[in-house]
């Protein structure tokens, strides 16, 4: 049998690049069905590195420490998608790794992946590439006021972008952001944000969980939903058809996150997309019969694909730093509410913005559940004081 084809059976070891709260809920997903997991990091203390069975603590640029992880795995899969083309593609000269060289470097590219999936037929947020301040005047041309100048690398959570409304704006934005390319997209009003997390194998199989609605505050995820609004079920229908395509497209080994835009109207735009379990999908743990994680475990693995239904209406709201205040949160009063569920990364020194864990609440409704996780954060913040 294609050695890519081959299922890799519990009891073997499994890699991890990237140590953060991703790689740690994937960990504990692993090791339920009897996986080992050793966690490559730069971090110290990494939060999926606290977890695991082992972790290698290295530069991903050190050949010989990404030689060493490779050959002690069976395959290899990434906590988050900012990591060095280099190391996973070295890393694939030794193992199997999923998602792997291409699915990444489409990823990490604003305008490689905005123009990957033009080019495929996928609707994406109109967009312009910035080499100098020559490019504004036909970017805007072509997308009109408001537009938003993003690098093209190492942005998320709102990171490496600025909304400009003019010339001059947008002059300083490429000063601050540059000076590598830049990728203007175009202002979206859009009624709603939504997600679709789908696994494929490498044989080819896939699944899709169900549409998640979003809210953001400070480019954060802040409150996810599922099921979506009866209003959105058609544009439900058609997201999660083409997130399928998508990882067909980009022929995926592992799971992947497409972000949409909902226009009025019903039209999706594809915001960006992530190769990997994704914040989103947090609340599948246990709203869904399958986690994100254990379905990122079963695809890597070519292990038969877990059941994505939803089991009750639920809704997740992401804890901050800025939950702590100048003490700890009193989440004895998240924890005495029926079907509420407390995780935390395992990070010490909470900040503004830095995302220290998550509460889940399933209830009667999506409607329902989103209220009710939000009551009970603003329950158990620490109003004893600003720490900040």
């Amino acid at each position: 049998m294609n050695s890519r084809l081959r299922v890799i059976a519990p009891g073997a070891t499994l890699g991890v690049f990237g140590g953060g709260q991703l790689g740690r809920m994937f960990t504990h997903a692993a090791q339920r069905l009897g996986y080992r997991v050793i966690v490559f990091t730069d971090e110290i203390d990494s939060p999926a590195g606290q977890v695991a069975q082992e972790t290698i603590q290295a530069d991903y640029l050190d050949p010989d420490a990404v030689r060493n992880f490779a050959e002690r795995v069976e395959v290899i899969t990434l906590e988050f998608e900012n990591i060095a083309v280099e190391a996973v593609a070295r890393a694939a000269e030794i193992t199997l790794v999923r998602p792997g060289v291409r699915v990444l470097s489409v990823a990490q590219h604003r305008l490689n992946e905005k123009g990957t999936l033009k080019n495929a037929g996928f609707p994406v947020t109109p967009f312009y590439e910035i080499r100098s301040n020559e490019d504004i005047v036909p970017a805007s041309t072509e997308l009109g006021w408001p537009m938003v100048l993003k690098t093209v690398n190492w942005g998320y959570d709102g990171k490496g972008q600025r909304k400009v409304a003019n010339v001059n704006e947008a002059k300083d934005a490429i000063e601050l952001l540059g000076p590598e390319p830049l990728i203007a997209e175009k202002w979206i009003s859009y009624i709603a944000e939504v997600s679709v997390i789908v696994a494929r194998t490498a044989t080819g199989a896939t699944s899709v969980f169900p549409m998640f609605t979003n809210s953001h505050s400070n480019h954060i995820l802040d409150v996810t939903s599922c099921p979506a609004d009866p209003s959105l079920q058609m544009v439900a229908t058609n997201a999660e058809s083409i997130a399928l395509s998508v990882a067909d497209s980009l022929q995926l080994e592992g799971v992947l996150c497409v972000e949409f835009f909902v226009c009025e109207g019903g039209e999706l735009m594809i915001n960006e997309i992530a190769p990997r379990t994704h914040n989103s999908g947090h609340l599948t743990m246990e709203a869904c019969r399958t986690s994100q994680f254990e379905q990122q475990v079963r695809a890597i693995c070519n292990l038969p694909l877990g059941d994505t239904s939803l089991i009750q209406p639920a809704a997740m709201a992401n804890l901050l730093g800025d939950v702590w205040g100048s003490g700890s949160p009193h989440f004895e009063r998240a924890l005495q509410s029926p079907a509420t569920y407390l995780h935390l990364y395992g990070k010490i020194g909470p900040r503004p913005g830095r995302k220290m864990g998550h509460l889940t609440k399933l209830s009667t409704s999506a409607a329902n559940a989103a209220s009710e996780v939000i009551a009970m954060r603003e329950a158990i913040r620490s109003m004893e004081g600003k720490l900040f």
